[in-house]
């Protein structure tokens, strides 16, 4: 079936300024994804065409558009006028058809100046049978389609119908030929060649897929007009709205488009919620060539990362004279627990681009999931300027927000907005992570805090009389002043005295002691106000400035000593000495900072020290990277660089700053009063312990050059059968870390004591490696390289990305009643025979328990190592865990809690176990009581399949645990 449309003529159109009153104007036709345009007539306000196209009919709500506009051969056409038909009027119509009409032609808005736009002449009509030789027909091209989803093949698949065929033929009239542009089709309306079909009978053949694509709007919400896209056939069309809307670079195309959208807010975040509000250290300019450009890999490395098949990214396209700007990314999203592999397009329009703020907005269409053809999501995408980082670096805001659109009334409306909610939050957060390993993110509050850091690092001026009043408003000065004032009164009421002794005129001498006493003290004040002046001009006059390429080695503390310098013969004396932290003090604070000096005479003067530490990085973000390369070259060994994401968890836990890294991560055990289970943090300037064991918190750093010795303590069966290390700081060192030390030695040096690694030798020589390069002079690292040549990688199996110890779920897997009281029960977390012979049974060997010692009032914790017997578990490994036991509030039963590590197995470094038995005295039946086992899983590093890991681990346990507790009742019921 086709839709004939006959364009005569169009008369009175309006004339454009600067074409000498007449214009060059053609017309452009189009009906869903197909279009037309007829030939050009020169210089006329009333030009004739009579050209007759034929367009095929696919969908009832589709409209015809013809667009009048003026050919301009230098800039964009200028619009003429416009009118719209939609295919239902032609098909309610006697015969099928309109006749030959009159049509006004109408602006694109309400807002247009001009009144009359003028008429255009068409004859309308439908047809069954045409023959396609003598008219121009608007094609489309299965190539084009390939990539959108199939609503009609969906069609398909729910009926008996055969397949329609589509068929391509291609026509010529007048010397132009058409183009093709993408389908506006709405959801769930079977298209109608589908319907006539079952009218018409018409002969099957092998089917084209016709692709559904998502309306698109522009800012305003109006849909959009006409645009255009090349062809696919063999011949490139040869208009002019091609070469600008296609062959412009992507550049080209934003600057167009930003010129004809001057002026256009910013679009308010969409009612769904915000997904991303994150500042990104990196231009808006090149956030938005990242994530937009058609040179960039993002979108594939991130389909990598989810999983999806099937990206096809078509080309921006700037249609309706720079107004438009848009493509269409269409992929098959990977199947769920709940969901099959959905095809998906997405039709993205630019709403603003101005060089320095970014919008988009995504039609988002999943017909294949559930209800899908009764919504639509939409994703506004809005990147702009951030808060300026030191250096004058660019920083770029990035939000992300949504809604949902319901085309149709249906009754799952909540769940689907949840399972929307849910799929593109996690969408999202990997969105995030790949984001964050390309452009380094910044913390909201480091950039506020950036902010008041480069305010306070251009101070107001204080005028010299407030800085010569806080110099001087001391006690010397005013009471020098005081005597001064005192002595010239007494001078000017005494009388002159009489010249006797050795005096002469114009000599008086001291009468008596007291008066020789007097002048002596009063020169002496006079000198030091003198000295005190002198300095003060001195050094109102002369400021020292000192510039240190701190990046070349990332600093950790600054020392500062002054001194007394009289002259090369004198001796130079201390004044007072301090020292700067970098990793504990903001920017804030040093860019303008009063220091106390330490020492006996400073400590007695009180005297301080002012300075302007200003951190300037000149390298720009390849500091990490020459850092690593310049540790490979001294050490001798290769080290991997961390992703930004897991660098910024790791700066968060401990508060330091954006320019530290993470290097490495460890598991391991802190050996204090009792064994703290967590992990150990290795980075160029600090080395870190983090836990969070039962709700309580501990994490402490110290610095390298703080370290003394590290000494390699030999294996013993306290410490697992694994060797532990033993750091040793210098005297006065690392006092903030104290409360992590095993003990403060009698020379005043604190020593911290880790052991159980899980792989001890690859801790070790980072541990080592890193200490060396940090404290050893150049000829030692010198040496270093030439002992250990070989080069090996540091990147061991804990190297994944870190995500910082979260709280662990519980859910409750095992519950039951047993005949006994609890304080029975509990003989199987009392390390006796009974619990060695029960562990042995369900498949621990070599099962090892250390006594209970009480850690604060009513809390006890041991440790417990095991291995897995090889005939009872699938996978050989050993086990490490901490149980800490507390009596329940009423006092009437047990809490034990457990957090397991596992080693040797598979994934095992990605989490640990945390497990909860409640055991309950029942109060009716005092020879029975009730047990409760939840167990949990806090995840330490990001992992694929966790929900199935998950189930595992949690299946088996379970599993273990009912076998455990069946044992324990067996061997206890023929005690009783």
């Amino acid at each position: 079936m086709r839709l004939l449309v006959q364009v005569s003529e169009a008369r009175n159109l309006p004339a454009i300024d600067g074409g000498g009153g007449l214009s060059d104007p053609y017309a452009k036709l189009q009906l869903g994804r197909q279009r037309g345009k007829t030939r050009v007539a020169k210089r006329t306000l009333s030009p004739t065409w009579d050209e007759e196209f034929a367009f095929r009919v696919v969908d009832l709500k589709d409209e015809l558009v013809v667009v009048v506009v003026d050919e301009d051969r230098y800039f964009s056409d200028d619009f003429l006028g416009q009118v719209r038909v939609p295919l239902s009027a032609v098909l309610d119509a006697d015969n099928r058809s309109l006749g030959t009409q009159w049509y006004q032609l109408l602006p694109k808005s309400k807002k247009s100046k001009i009144k009359d736009y003028g008429e255009i002449r068409l004859t309308i009509s439908l047809s069954l049978n045409y023959p396609e030789e003598t008219t121009t027909l608007a094609h489309c091209v299965s190539d084009d389609l390939a990539s959108y989803s199939d609503k009609s093949t969906e069609l398909q698949k729910g009926s008996s119908l055969p397949n329609i065929p589509i068929e391509i033929p291609t026509s010529v009239s007048g010397g132009d030929e058409t183009e093709i542009i993408k389908e506006d089709r709405s959801n769930g309306v079977p298209s109608f060649v589908n319907r006539l079909h079952q009218f018409f009978s018409a002969k099957p053949k092998d089917a084209e897929a016709s692709a559904s694509a998502p309306p698109l709007t522009t800012g305003d919400g109006n849909s959009d007009i006409l645009e255009e896209t090349p062809s696919t056939s063999s011949e490139l069309p040869d208009n002019q709205d091609y070469e600008t809307g296609v062959t412009m670079s992507f550049d080209e195309q934003l600057k167009a488009f930003g010129s004809c959208h001057e002026g256009n807010e910013i679009p308010e975040n969409l009612s769904g919620g915000v997904l991303i509000d994150q500042v990104y250290a990196v231009a808006p300019s090149d956030l938005n060539g990242l994530l937009f450009s058609p040179s960039s890999d993002f979108l594939q490395s991130l389909a990598e990362m989810q999983g999806t098949t099937g990206l096809e990214i078509q080309q921006w396209r700037l249609e309706n004279d720079g107004e438009v700007l848009k493509r269409v990314v269409s992929y098959t999203k990977a199947p769920t627990a709940l969901v099959k592999a959905v095809k998906a397009t997405e039709d993205v329009s630019y709403l603003k681009a101005d060089g320095d703020i970014y919008a988009t907005l995504a039609d988002v269409s999943t017909p294949d999931v559930p209800f899908g053809n009764s919504f639509r999501v939409e994703v506004l995408t809005c990147i702009m300027p951030g808060p300026e980082l030191p250096d004058n670096e660019k920083s770029s805001r990035l939000v992300v927000s949504w809604r949902l659109n319901f085309i149709q009334s249906t009754m799952m409306k909540g769940m689907i907005e949840n399972g929307a909610k849910q799929g593109l939050k996690d969408n999202y957060i990997q969105f995030s992570e790949l984001l964050a390993r390309n452009i380094r993110p910044v913390d909201s509050k480091d950039a506020a805090a950036t902010d008041k850091v480069l305010s306070s690092v251009q101070p107001e001026q204080e005028s010299d009389w407030k800085l010569a009043f806080r110099i001087f408003g001391n006690f010397t000065v005013v009471s020098s002043l005081v005597a001064f004032i005192y002595v010239f009164s007494h001078i000017i009421l005494a009388s002159p005295s009489i010249i006797q002794g050795l005096e002469f005129p114009g000599l008086d001498l001291p009468d008596s002691v007291g008066e020789v006493v007097v002048c002596g003290v009063l020169v002496l004040q006079g000198q030091r106000v003198l000295n005190m002046i002198a300095r003060f001009i001195q050094a109102k006059r002369q400021r020292e400035i000192f510039e240190f390429d701190a990046m070349e080695d990332p600093p950790s503390v600054m020392k500062i000593n002054v001194y007394d310098f009289d002259g090369p013969f004198d001796e130079v004396e201390s004044l007072g000495h301090a020292e700067v932290n970098f990793l504990k003090s903001n920017l804030s604070e040093l860019s303008d900072i009063w220091i106390p000096l330490k020492g006996k005479l400073a400590q007695a003067c009180q005297s301080k020290l002012h300075l302007r530490i200003i951190l300037n990085n000149s390298r720009g973000t390849e500091v990490m990277k020459d850092y690593l390369d310049k540790m490979e070259k001294e050490v001798g060994k290769k080290i991997a660089v961390r992703s930004p994401h897991t660098n910024s968890a790791f700066q968060k836990i401990f508060s330091l700053p954006p320019e530290e890294f993470l290097i490495n991560d460890f598991t391991c055990h802190l050996k204090r009063k009792m064994l703290t289970q967590g992990r150990l943090f290795l980075s160029p300037r600090i080395i870190g312990f983090y836990t969070n064991l039962f709700g309580h918190k501990t994490k402490f750093f110290f610095l390298w050059e703080d370290i003394e010795d590290i000494q390699v303590m030999p294996a013993t069966l306290y410490s697992m059968g694994s060797p532990s290390l033993l750091i040793i700081l210098h005297k006065g060192r690392g006092m903030d870390a104290r409360h992590g030390a095993k003990q403060l030695d009698n020379e005043g040096r604190l020593k911290f004591h880790f052991q159980s690694f899980v792989s001890f030798n690859v801790a070790h020589k980072t541990i080592m490696a890193l200490w060396k390069a940090r404290s050893l002079t150049p000829e030692q690292k010198v040496q270093l390289v030439e002992e250990e040549s070989e080069t090996k990688d540091l990147q061991n199996n804990e190297s994944d990305s870190f995500l910082g110890i979260e709280d662990a779920k519980m859910s409750e897997v095992f519950s039951s009643t047993k005949p006994f009281d609890v304080s029975t029960l509990m003989s199987i977390f009392e390390g006796g025979p009974l619990e060695h012979q029960v562990m042995e049974k369900i498949g621990c060997m070599e099962y090892s328990v250390s006594p209970w010692e009480s850690v604060r009032a009513d809390a006890y914790q041991r440790q417990i190592h095991y291995k897995f017997d090889k005939r009872l578990a699938r996978h050989e490994g050993e086990v490490m865990s901490t149980q800490q036991k507390s009596p329940l509030p009423d006092k009437n039963g047990w809490l034990v809690e457990e957090v397991m590590t596992l080693e040797g197995i598979p994934v095992g470094e990605y989490f640990n176990l945390h497990m909860r038995y409640q055991l309950e005295q029942i109060s009716s039946k005092p020879k029975a009581c009730n047990v409760q086992v939840s167990i949990g899983i806090a995840w330490l590093k990001s992992c694929k399949n966790r929900k199935k890991i998950a189930q595992e681990v949690l299946s088996s346990a379970s599993s273990r645990l009912k076998k455990m507790f069946g044992l324990l009742e067996k061997e206890l019921l023929p005690a009783k």
